[in-house]
């Protein structure tokens, strides 16, 4: 009668190891993202930050989010140091939208099998995106999940905190007959559209992200990677002039879809299509997968970023 070898976790499918590597590696990353408001808390279970003072009546602000099915793309180019520039840039933009300084950002890492080397790169965006916006990097989950994702795939999410100063706060309540309507470029397709993207680009067309993207002189994978731009540098002296009324972060549903929540009932957003050129990749990607021009503006945010 043969004996059987008891079970470890390893062989489960999560190693300690592994873990541990990936901890290390990012460890400095992180501390180096540590605004004024962080209190050191060394093996603690949760992530502590100080209220900020001084404000007269502070309301906290947060969002979560994900990257979508834009990290397919970054799978299949094995580059994953920009998904976590586009996650912190889309949750910094959406606080934004009301107002709200940025204080500190969560993330979520779900993988099949952990690689030390990917959560690194992936934290070095997130890092980075941090220190750009003057947000801490307060804490995170990196989670080994044997069977329930596919090899080389993961999942990424993010949670952020921002504050801003009550009657300070941006929205429909302040928008007039007569306000100014103006668009900020975006980088490119941001985290949105990515699904139809994908279908046109790869399954349709046949292309990889070594291919040239349509229209463009670059690949298909560095036009797809480009960041999320994020809008809090530019536009916060004229938030805290309160020349801007309120603001729309162009994500999914496009222009229609999210301009329409920051128009108060009664009054109407015009929007001439003609005011701006969508730049050659919007274009491209019309022509080759002959979508509507309602499709692509309920879909993809045009150029128009915010």
């Amino acid at each position: 009668m043969s004996e059987t070898r008891g079970l470890s976790y390893r062989d489960a499918g999560v190693d300690r190891d592994v873990a541990q590597d990936a901890k290390t590696r990012i460890l400095d990353l992180v501390r180096r993202t540590a605004t004024a408001g962080v209190v050191p808390n060394p093996g603690g279970f949760g992530g502590l930050f100080r209220v900020p003072s001084g404000m007269r009546s502070p309301l906290l602000v947060s969002s979560a989010d994900g990257v979508g099915t834009k990290l397919k793309v970054a799978m299949m180019a094995n580059r994953h140091d920009t998904v976590g520039v586009d996650l912190v840039n889309h949750c910094v933009n959406d606080i934004l939208v009301e107002g709200a300084r940025p204080l500190f950002f969560l993330d979520y890492i779900g993988m099949g099998r952990l690689e030390a080397g990917t959560v690194e790169q992936i934290v070095t965006g997130l890092a980075s995106a941090c220190r750009e916006n003057e947000c801490a990097l307060l804490g995170g989950e990196t989670a080994e999940m044997p069977d329930f994702y596919a090899p080389g795939e993961y999942d990424l999410a993010g949670f952020i905190v921002g504050v801003v100063e009550e009657e300070n706060r941006p929205g429909k309540a302040r928008v007039q007959e007569g306000d100014a309507l103006i668009g900020i470029a975006s980088s490119g397709f941001h985290t949105n559209g990515y699904s139809l993207l994908r279908r046109l680009l790869f399954d349709r067309l046949g292309l990889t992200v070594n291919d040239p993207f349509p229209g463009t002189t670059e690949t298909a994978g560095d036009v797809l990677l480009r960041p999320h731009r994020a809008y809090a540098r530019s536009l916060r002296p004229l938030l805290d002039d309160g020349v801007i009324h309120a603001l729309a972060h162009i994500t999914g549903g496009g222009i229609p879809g999210n301009l329409d929540r920051v128009v108060p009932d009664g009054l109407q957003a015009r929007v001439e299509r003609g005011s701006w050129t969508p730049p050659a990749e919007f274009l491209a990607v019309q022509e080759h997968g002959g979508i509507s021009d309602n499709e692509m503006f309920q879909t993809l945010n045009m150029g128009v970023g915010m």
